[in-house]
Formats: C-alpha cells, sequence, structure tokens
C-alpha cells in the first residue's frame, strides 16, 4: 500500500510512540487524523510539544477508545488505522485490571468493529513483547508461546485475539504489529530508561530500581515509527502478527550503568524492593526476532543502542522536558 495521500487515524497520538509516529506519517505524506484522550484541561499530551507548523497540519480528535460511538464517528472517511492506544504500565495493572480490560480489548474490540463496519482499508493493532512473557526460546519469533505474566499482558493477548478473530471471521485487512522495548525522548517515567535518566540528571547519587537481572530488547522510537510504516506498506502482513526487534539484548544492570557512565559514573545502583515485580509476573528475558519484518519490509534499524540513548538523554538534559518527570517518586 502506498500511504502517500492516505487519511490515517492514529489512536494514542497524545503518547510516547503515537506522537512520534505522527510526525513519521506527516513526512510520508499522509492526511493524519490524531485520536487524542479527552481531558477537561484540552491537552492533547506531546502533540502540544511539537512544532506549530506541524500540528497545523493535523486534524485532532479527542475522546476515549472505551466509547464505540465516538470510536465509529472518529473513523469516519478514515483509509487505515494505526491503533496504539491503551493502559501500558505493567504495575498498576496488579492494581486496577479492570480498567486495562476495557482500555485494551474493549477499546481494540471498537476499533475493529467500526473498521469492519466502515471499510476501512488497512487496521494496524499494536500489541507489546509482554505477550510473550519470559523467552522459552531466542531469538523469540511470532510463533512463540503467549504467557500472560501480568494482567496487562493478559488484557493484550485478549486484545490480539480479538483482532486476529476479526480477520479470519471477516476478512478484515489487519496486522498485529509487536514492537519489542521502545524508549526514546517523550517516553512516561513508569518505563526503566526515563526512570534512570530523570533521577541521573535531578543529581540523585542512588539510583533506584528493581530487578536488574532482566533483559530487554531495545528499539529506539524513531525504528518502532519507521517499522509501523514498513508493516502497512506490506501486502503480505495482512491477517499477520509482525515483531519489531532489534534481535539484542541487554540487562537492566548493564543498561543502569551505561546510562550512570554517560550521565554521573559516581552514582550507584540500589535496589527498592517497591519496584519489584512479584517473581511469577516478572519477564526476564526478552530477545526478539527481526526475520519477519525484515523479509517482509524495507524495514532496517537505524539506530544503535548507544546511538538512541544519547538523542535520548540529550532531549532530558533540555530543562522544559526534564521538569515534567516527578523523578522523586516511583511512577507505577
Amino acid at each position: 500500500m502506498d500511504l502517500k495521500g492516505k487519511k490515517v487515524l492514529i489512536t494514542g497520538a497524545d503518547g510516547f510512540i503515537g506522537s512520534h509516529l505522527v510526525e513519521r506519517l506527516l513526512a510520508e505524506g499522509c492526511k493524519v487524523k490524531a485520536f487524542c484522550y479527552y481531558n477537561s484541561f484540552n491537552s492533547w499530551g506531546w502533540l502540544d510539544t511539537i512544532e506549530k507548523e506541524k500540528l497545523a497540519q493535523i486534524e485532532v480528535f479527542t475522546g476515549d477508545v472505551r466509547d464505540p460511538n465516538g470510536v465509529r464517528t472518529a473513523m469516519q472517511g478514515i483509509d487505515v488505522v494505526f491503533h496504539l492506544a491503551a493502559l501500558i504500565a505493567i504495575p498498576f495493572s496488579y492494581h486496577s485490571p479492570d480498567s486495562y480490560i476495557d482500555t485494551n480489548v474493549k477499546g481494540t474490540l471498537n476499533i475493529v468493529q467500526a473498521a469492519k463496519d466502515l471499510g476501512v482499508e488497512r487496521v494496524l493493532v499494536t500489541s507489546t513483547s509482554e505477550v510473550y512473557g519470559t523467552a522459552q526460546y531466542i531469538p523469540i519469533d511470532e510463533k512463540h508461546p503467549r504467557q500472560p505474566q501480568s494482567p496487562y499482558s493478559a488484557s493484550k493477548i485478549g486484545a490480539d485475539c480479538i483482532a486476529e478473530s476479526f480477520y479470519r471471521s471477516f476478512n478484515l485487512p489487519l496486522t498485529i504489529v509487536r514492537p519489542f522495548n521502545t524508549y526514546g525522548p517523550r517516553q512516561s517515567a513508569r518505563a526503566v530508561i526515563p526512570t534512570i535518566i530523570t533521577q541521573l540528571l535531578n543529581g540523585k547519587e542512588e539510583i533506584r530500581l528493581g530487578d536488574l537481572r532482566p533483559t530487554r530488547d531495545l528499539l529506539f522510537v524513531k525504528d518502532t515509527a519507521e517499522g509501523f510504516v514498513q508493516i502497512a506498506k506490506s501486502e503480505s502482513l495482512i491477517g499477520e502478527d509482525c515483531n519489531i526487534a532489534t534481535q539484542s539484548e541487554i540487562s537492566v544492570r548493564d543498561l543502569a550503568q551505561e546510562l550512570i557512565n554517560q550521565i554521573n559514573p559516581a552514582a550507584q545502583i540500589i535496589t527498592d524492593d517497591e519496584r519489584m515485580r512479584p517473581e511469577k509476573s516478572e519477564v526476564f528475558r526478552l530477545y526478539g526476532s527481526k526475520q519477519k519484518i525484515s523479509e517482509n519490509t524495507a524495514w532496517k534499524q537505524q539506530y544503535s543502542l548507544q546511538e538512541g540513548l544519547a538523542e535520548t538523554i540529550a532531549w532530558f538534559r533540555n530543562p522544559e522536558n526534564l521538569k515534567q518527570y516527578k523523578a522523586d517518586i516511583y511512577n507505577i
């Protein structure tokens, strides 16, 4: 599919990955409609921080993916839907699992139901590497068993299944996009890299973290956004799920030490029990396969981990960006 000139809807456009995808799709020549979460502050999230000339090119729709009427209204006249809106924080899913079912499962149902009824040309539903749980083998390919090790991952498995069922039952032209551990500018403080960077840049000598043993396959956000674009262009991935991964891994301990070395070598890592996941819930190894995306699209990783971390640190060093983060509290 040629995306140039297509009218695209991005749910979760106000969020971390979504806001970067908005910018990437503008560059692709798409007519972008950004679905942002309605709130009384009239905030458009991270879209409020992008260049005004870019913002002027975007149609903003405020609503809630849990509302089928709002979703259907937003999707009128849309050619391609990139569905990213979700609740994603794992610790908060222990606290409020109902909200994850409502947003992630029912929200996805609203998207695919409206897409079917309105004849949308293509739907991309965002999954997560968390659906795989701790690796049973590596690299983790798309055939790896699903293991719901948190209410969050269970809700995303449910959303994936709803999406797949609409392809199989109604031939909805859909792809499940499964990014591994995306990081970069604008990421929320509930993720490990912003947690480390914000503590360091706020002068803390003791960096509080949870379990240091897990490994992650870290993907810079611009590479993730490019993955979405290339998957949308691929006809061979309709009805499929597809990883976006670097096929590499680094432990939380080594990642933290790399950031400490770059920002403040005198800092020390302190294990904080409050940040520990339950033992059976912790995903200890994520190491994704990039074979499928490499064989079916033109996507290639453009940013090494060192390059991506450097760009991320530079963004956080801007006082206007750093002040939006509360480094002195644990964000669940």
